[in-house]
């Protein structure tokens, strides 16, 4: 009976998961960002990274892969997922008294060359408009 692809298993994503931010942090510190909060989580859904850019804040979702195709992550990144970072995203300025300063919604696509330290890394800014029928604006 052959084993499940490392892939599927929960510990391995979780692991895979939690190096990629770490790595998409990393990456957009680089930039000159500052990360205000990693993993955000409320009742509405959850953010992976929330960084600000100047006086804009941005919500980052990352999305990673151990093979050559870097666009299919960063596709994976649906209607119904730009719908769920939307509320979480109005969650979060809201409940920091920060709907009258600038958002946005970035994507970050990295791509774990096998035996790399190192991600290659896709930045998507602007990456997709809030979603829903109030948008960001209640």
């Amino acid at each position: 009976m052959a084993l499940p692809s490392p892939a599927r298993r929960p510990w391995w994503r979780r692991w895979f998961g939690t190096r990629s931010e770490w790595a998409a942090a990393r990456f957009l510190t680089g930039l000159g960002y500052r990360i205000i909060a990693r993993n955000y989580l409320c009742p509405v859904g959850e953010i992976d990274l929330i960084a600000r850019d100047g006086n804009c804040i941005v919500f980052v979702e990352v999305r990673s892969t151990g093979n050559d195709d870097v666009e299919r992550p960063a596709l994976s990144v649906d209607a119904s997922k730009q719908r769920r970072v939307t509320d979480a995203a109005l969650h979060f300025l809201s409940k920091h008294r920060l709907l009258n300063t600038p958002a946005r919604f970035d994507v970050l696509a990295l791509r774990w060359p096998s035996g790399a330290s190192k991600p290659a890394i896709v930045h998507y800014r602007e990456a997709f408009e809030p979603a829903g029928r109030f948008q960001m604006f209640s």
